[in-house]
């Protein structure tokens, strides 16, 4: 049983293949996401999902937690699509696990307007935890796929 609460079925089922804004966090927010590794990882799983019919759209990788944008064809699911992103990243991770809190936290997006504002607040986050001078000095962010609402 998830503890996660149901999604508003008779609210979303017009909506064919939503787009999601994923957010999840290392274990005890161990800074390990933003390594080279890790993006290049991310990057690939990334690559072998559009193959699948799942894009991801923009996505900031911070130390210990990550943020992205990912749309995927209507049977897609969310829930274990972040349990095999989270597989792949972890295969280039040193050290002893867990690497990953349990869980993660999502959001369906409802207009452009919505999507454009909260990229623009999760695109700033290096600059506010002071790892950039400008969000894009920050080398472990980017857009896999443009991701149209």
């Amino acid at each position: 049983m998830s503890n996660r609460p149901p999604r508003l079925t008779r609210v979303f089922q017009s909506i064919d293949s939503p787009v999601y804004f994923v957010t999840f966090n290392t274990f005890r927010r161990q800074p390990f996401l933003a390594e080279d590794s890790v993006h290049e990882a991310f990057r690939a799983f990334a690559g072998a999902g559009m193959e699948r019919g799942v894009g991801i759209g923009r996505y900031v990788l911070m130390p210990d937690h990550a943020h992205l944008f990912v749309r995927g064809a209507a049977d897609f699911r969310l829930a274990q699509w972040v349990r095999l992103l989270k597989r792949a990243v972890s295969k280039v991770i040193s050290g002893s696990s867990p690497h990953w809190q349990e869980g993660f936290f999502d959001h369906v997006m409802r207009s452009s307007e919505s999507y454009s504002a909260k990229w623009e607040y999760v695109r700033q986050n290096p600059v506010r935890a002071g790892l950039a001078a400008v969000p894009e000095e920050w080398p472990y962010a980017g857009q896999i796929v443009d991701i149209f609402l």
